[in-house]
């Protein structure tokens, strides 16, 4: 048909009033057209809100300003109560629809008081977006003037080829689209899911019904290594493909799903404990999940910052650049800004999990790590309190300045306390001054909060836990890297080892190396190790073409893909593999291996190299990391695994204990 043949979409003006574009909207979202194009109505009368157009009701937010319908085309269409009106509670609104309803055309959906949004100082414009307008239409054109409710707003006109591909039946995808076709019918359909997000190899759903979804059937998909319960979250591990995947499941989905943390229905509630103990799982799950957001979009930037330190040591050492050439300044500075200005980068992602302003958070941080302050760090009191020298003043009040470049604990509490007073700070300040006001609060009461109270707490705190993680370290290396060798990996498998990472990031940071993660790194070449024995053992083509890209993603840092699709799943694999890791912690603790950068297994062979001189640390690190190899190696092709396993492979359990499980370490 051609294109201006093609049957047009009318969008019903929703309300009395006038017809205005999106960019007349005082909202930057809409006004930008981020959320899609549409339409606002101004001047509206309150009262009855219709639907603009027929379809099904796939959203109502908790707080009765939002309505989301999709039509039997696919097409989605968001209306909007009002600006700013979510921090109203609902209280101007009245819904008379609920999600799965089908509504009509024209049909009365809400009512709104416009009497209570202005006493409130808030704008009752409504607006109508088409939220996967860029998918489904070419063009859209306005109706100029004042409009009756229910009358025509606005015509679109739908792009053929989108629409038929946003469709939920599609039978002639391929590839990714084809797999994320699968994933989303087997969690139970697209309306069972309430966002979405990922990791550096894993798709974490947020489904409205667990219930629904089909794990052994998304476990048999090609593509899918594993499918986990974790945390409130149902994820499905798919390996290096992660991201091409994820695109092809909002494709489908719709953007409204791609809503991080956040579920995209708001109505949707996560089950309370009732209990003390169920409380104490939901903090450390919390915890947990809170540490893992912020670390996930700068782990690697750590690992490449390590990678660069490693070859700056290596150009040193072989006397291709001096420590005093330019040139050497140039390239730490690649290596070193990551970590020198690392509140700044966890503050941004920090506040983005926890709901708070990810600039302001980041100004924090920036706070934190400004040179003048840094220099106040260095100074030494007349006084300390437990062991920590007073060498500050605010207003003549001793305390304790710390220093918090390189440091993470301080700005994610930072980031924590901003999500707790954003939303008082928007509910008291007028909508006119608010863009000057609520930075300018928050930024001052946080910065003081950490600076003189909460960030000297924390800084003594995290220290002494890091010493005494060393001092168990220093009793036994060979010891401890018998234990931790034998059973890091068990703690990826339950998300604790996001306890840990922290830890060593902030060892490294602040003293230049770390022991600890010279035995994880063992651990690492381990689980490569046993799956490459996998790999060379098999005669199925499908368990190669599993085992050979896990043996490689394990030997470049990534464990995930060998842990979930093969080493878990033929239980023995993963026993070799731990026995191999146990082998490899021995040797690193026994030889006293260091660590000089965050990023392990063989690609990380620079990590070992200290900054003063090459020294037995990288020698150490090559015997450890190929005893940890052979050792694997040979216990897996002999006892681990062989091709008969495979007709009775077991799934690995479903844990959930811990939160979210991003990069393996």
């Amino acid at each position: 048909m051609p294109q201006s043949e093609q049957a047009r979409l009318s969008l019903l003006s929703p309300t009395a009033g006038t017809v205005v574009d999106l960019k007349h909207v005082r909202d930057d979202v809409f006004a930008s057209k981020k959320m899609g194009e549409g339409f606002a109505v101004t001047d509206t009368p309150g009262g009855a809100v219709v639907a603009p157009v027929a379809g099904t009701v796939i959203m109502v937010a908790k707080t009765k300003h939002a309505v989301g319908i999709e039509t039997a085309d696919g097409t989605q269409v968001l209306v909007h109560l009002g600006i700013d009106t979510v921090e109203l509670d609902g209280a101007p609104f009245t819904l008379d629809v609920q999600r799965g309803d089908t509504v009509s055309a024209g049909q009365q959906i809400a009512t709104m008081d416009t009497t209570t949004i202005a006493k409130a100082g808030k704008d009752a414009t409504i607006v109508v977006v088409i939220s996967n307008y860029a998918k489904t239409m070419s063009g859209i054109s306005l109706v100029d003037g004042h409009v009756r409710a229910g009358e025509v707003a606005a015509e679109a006109t739908p792009n053929l080829a989108g629409v038929v591909a946003s469709r939920s039946e599609k039978t002639e995808l391929t590839g990714f689209d084809a797999l994320a076709a699968d994933i989303i019918r087997l969690v139970g359909g697209k309306e069972n899911v309430r966002s979405l997000t990922h990791c550096i190899t894993r798709e974490r759903f947020y489904l409205h019904d667990e219930s629904k979804a089909d794990d052994a059937a998304i476990s048999e998909l090609d593509g899918v290594l594993q499918v986990m319960r974790a945390g409130g979250q149902y994820q499905v591990v798919i390996g290096p493909d992660v991201e091409d995947v994820y695109d092809a499941l909002i494709a489908q989905l719709g953007e409204q799903a791609a809503g991080g943390e956040v579920a995209a229905d708001a109505s949707a509630q996560k089950e309370r404990p009732t209990s003390a103990l169920g409380w104490a799982k939901h903090g450390f799950s919390e915890l947990i999940g809170v540490i893992t957001g912020s670390m996930i979009p700068v782990i690697g930037l750590l690992a490449a910052a390590g990678i660069i330190k490693g070859i700056l040591s290596l150009l040193t050492t072989f006397e291709v650049i001096t420590g005093d050439s330019q040139t050497y300044e140039i390239i730490n500075a690649m290596s070193d800004a990551v970590f020198y200005f690392l509140p700044i980068f966890v503050g941004f992602t920090a506040a983005r999990r926890l709901g708070a302003d990810p600039v302001i958070v980041a100004i924090i941080g920036g706070v934190l790590t400004y040179p003048s302050i840094l220099e106040m760090s260095e100074g030494e009191g007349a006084r300390s309190i437990a062991g920590m020298s007073l060498n500050a003043d605010f207003f003549g009040l001793p305390f304790h300045m710390a220093s918090y470049s390189y440091s993470i604990f301080p700005i994610i509490v930072a980031a924590w306390l901003a999500s707790r007073i954003e939303p008082w700070l928007k509910k008291v300040i007028p909508n006119m001054v608010r863009m000057i006001f609520v930075p300018l609060i928050e930024v001052v009461v946080v910065s003081l909060a950490i600076l003189l109270v909460l960030g000297p707490v924390i800084t003594f705190i995290s220290t002494g836990i890091a010493n005494g993680i060393q001092s168990v370290y220093d009793f036994s290396p060979t010891i401890s890297g018998l234990i931790i060798g034998g059973f890091y990996q068990c703690l990826v498998i339950f998300g604790l080892h996001w306890a840990v990472i922290p830890l060593v990031a902030q060892d490294i940071a602040a003293t230049g190396n770390s022991s600890l993660n010279a035995i994880i790194s063992a651990t690492m070449v381990a689980q490569g190790g046993a799956v490459l024995a996998v790999f060379v053992k098999t005669r199925r083509e499908k368990i190669k073409g599993l085992s050979g890209p896990a043996a490689i993603a394990a030997f470049c840092g990534i464990t995930e893909p060998a842990m979930y699709g093969v080493n878990l799943k033929y239980g023995r694999v993963f026993a070799m593999a731990s026995i191999g890791g146990a082998a490899g912690g021995l040797l690193t603790g026994l030889f006293n291996v260091n660590m000089w950068g965050f990023t392990g297994s063989l690609i990380g062979f620079s990590s070992f190299i200290n900054p003063e001189g090459l020294d037995f640390s990288f020698w150490g690190f090559l015997i450890a990391s190929a005893t940890a190899l052979v050792v694997a190696f040979v216990l897996t092709y002999l006892f681990g695994f062989k091709d008969s396993d495979v007709d009775s492979g077991r799934e690995v359990k479903k844990v959930r204990l811990g939160n979210r499980e991003p990069v393996q370490r």
